[in-house]
């Protein structure tokens, strides 16, 4: 894995956003949250997204067992979550260990909130 910085999903651009039930998002928000939504349609990323979730934190040694894919998909995979904002990683030693970003979740649950 490179050791450059990601470019990830601005939280705070999403944060602007009301309930996509409360007013048509402008085009602007939508590109922002988009890469989030299609992170998450993918079946591997779901799934490792829900492995992650699971627990405070999650070693890509622990990921990489429950697919059939060779690692480099599976980081491949993880780069995917990161660049789109939805989780965390920090390398210890030879491992990288992931963690949910809460506040992408929160955000985006407040995006997805109808009220009743």
């Amino acid at each position: 894995m490179s050791k450059q910085a990601l470019p990830v999903v601005d939280l705070d651009a999403v944060a602007c956003c009301s309930p996509i039930a409360a007013r048509p998002m402008e085009a602007g928000q939508a590109a922002v949250v988009a890469p989030m939504f299609k992170a998450l349609g993918e079946p591997v990323r779901l799934r490792l997204m829900s492995m992650i979730a699971s627990v405070p934190e999650i070693c890509v040694c622990d990921l990489t067992p429950a697919f059939d894919l060779s690692g480099p998909t599976i980081s491949h995979h993880l780069k995917v979550l990161r660049e789109a904002g939805l989780v965390d990683s920090e390398r210890r030693g030879t491992w990288v260990w992931y963690r949910v970003r809460p506040e992408a979740f929160r955000q985006l649950g407040e995006l997805l909130h109808i009220g009743g």
